[in-house]
């Protein structure tokens, strides 16, 4: 029989807490009275048991990628291979310390050495930083070398071109910087706008931020025309690679221009991505910024690895360390365990998952930009507006089919936007389910459109007040009817 893990204990007796003696008595005697338990506080007693099932129910409650099909478009939900966590785990790398002598931690730096290389090598960029922490943190970062690399050139710039479908990440990093936001138009295609960006690329562009695919799920193709201008006026070329998953193996930003780039490793390089952390956001640069990378970096010195030791011209360090290890480890394992034709199926998987369902679902939904998408693609809801059903009301009647919701009104520029990306990771039954689903919902939005106006009806949480949740958020448990 189990023994009782949680006792009745008085707080006033901590006699009960592993201290040496005496040390729980001298606590309890600085602690005014008026703060002291005058009985037992009434704790449960429970069984291992029952603990060991309250907490593995509570976790069947989750939406997640180990549990369910989650298209989030924009973010690379992908499945991530569990023995990366084993890898990152190892004693190896789990209990080093930054601050240990160089000469006994070689295993380590030659991983951070050999990182920086393949994602130079993937990208097409000269050097690679590894300490941003997040894909935000990547944008302050490049957005800070090419402010230095500016001024060092004596280069008044004071804005940041930036197109309309952009990550919302983009211009909040840009003004952080200092500079002014300017947005350039998509055109009918779903692509930048030639004409607008013509307009607004003047002496006082430091760069222009764009994901390539764009957020619409579409390949730029007019991005060698787009470099050559940006350059000839004096400004940047900066890369966000959000969408990265969609191109490793089958071309590189730098070959198409770009001066800096950031990479999400928990997007495209299967570290686990939710709950805030922990990301990674290596930066790369081509060779006339390398000066300006975030020091220190790890560098190759005969069969040795160090850390720089000057670098008199970079903006500094960016964290605390030199970037999230176990992040970082796990993508170096992923990529190591893929190699050269490994990454590229990802990215080829990807992209036919996405056209596959795209072909299934534009029968159901408008397409607003029709044709070949990269790994993701957006529908819009406008058909199921007019019936009275929006896109949030799909989105909560999907939890109820087990499936999370896509990307909900992102971008901006569509209206009722869902944007989906179901990733290489998922197969063909997954897919054809995901599209069951939704031409069930269809049928409900024909026949019984207060069934999914009210959803969702079988999760822990119902239908809430978004405006009111947000703002006054209630945390506590609720079970469904």
């Amino acid at each position: 029989m189990s023994q009782l893990i949680f006792e009745k204990h008085s707080f006033n007796d901590a006699s009960w807490l592993p201290s040496p003696a005496g040390a729980s008595e001298k606590i309890l005697e600085r602690i005014p009275s008026r703060f002291l338990r005058k009985k037992d506080a009434e704790l449960p007693s429970l069984s291992e048991l029952d603990v060991v099932r309250h907490f593995t129910n509570l976790s069947k409650k989750n939406f997640c990628v180990d549990t369910h099909f989650y298209p989030l478009g924009s973010c690379t939900m992908k499945y991530n291979p569990k023995v990366l966590d084993s890898i990152a785990a190892s004693t190896s790398y789990s209990q080093i310390h930054p601050y240990q002598d160089e000469e006994d931690v070689q295993g380590a730096l030659r991983v951070f050495y050999e990182m920086q290389g393949y994602l130079s090598e993937i990208t097409g960029m000269d050097e690679f930083t590894l300490q941003p922490a997040a894909g935000a943190h990547g944008e302050f970062c490049g957005l800070l070398i090419a402010s230095a690399y500016h001024r060092s050139k004596d280069h008044k710039k004071s804005k940041v071109l930036i197109p309309d479908s952009s990550h919302g990440t983009n211009p909040a990093s840009a003004a952080l910087c200092g500079y002014e936001v300017v947005q350039v138009a998509t055109n009918a295609k779903g692509h930048v706008d030639l004409a607008d960006l013509k307009g607004k690329l003047d002496a006082d562009v430091a760069c222009l931020m764009m994901t390539n695919p764009n957020t619409l799920g579409l390949f730029e193709e007019d991005i060698l025309e787009i470099a050559r201008r940006v350059h000839e006026a004096g400004g940047l070329l900066y890369y966000d690679g959000a969408n990265m998953n969609a191109l490793v193996g089958i071309c590189r930003p730098g070959d198409m221009g770009f001066d800096i780039v950031h990479l999400n490793l928990h997007k495209t390089f299967a570290v686990p991505h939710g709950s805030g952390g922990p990301g990674s956001g290596p930066v790369g640069v081509k060779k006339n910024l390398i000066p300006f990378l975030p020091s220190p970096r790890v560098l190759k010195t005969g069969e040795r690895y160090v850390f720089e030791k000057e670098a008199p011209h970079s903006i500094g360090k960016l964290r605390s360390f030199y970037g999230n290890f176990g992040a970082i480890i796990r993508s170096y394992a992923y990529i190591k365990a893929l190699g050269k034709e490994g990454l590229r199926a990802v990215a080829e998987n990807a992209i036919l998952n996405a056209n596959y369902l795209k072909v299934k679902l534009e029968r159901l939904f408008d397409v607003p930009y029709p044709g070949f998408c990269m790994h993701e693609f957006v529908l819009s809801a406008r058909k199921q507006k007019e019936k009275g059903v929006r896109t949030l009301d799909i989105a909560k009647r999907l939890l109820d089919f087990g499936v999370h919701a896509p990307t909900i009104y992102f971008p901006l520029v569509v209206e009722e936007a869902m944007m989906v990306e179901p990733t290489e990771t998922e197969s063909k039954e997954t897919l054809d389910e995901f599209v069951r689903v939704l031409e069930s919902i269809q049928r409900e939005i024909e026949t019984t459109p207060q069934k999914v106006l009210e959803a969702p009806h079988a999760t822990p949480v119902l239908r809430i007040d978004e405006v009111r949740a947000a703002r006054n958020p209630d945390l506590r448990f609720r079970p469904a009817r």
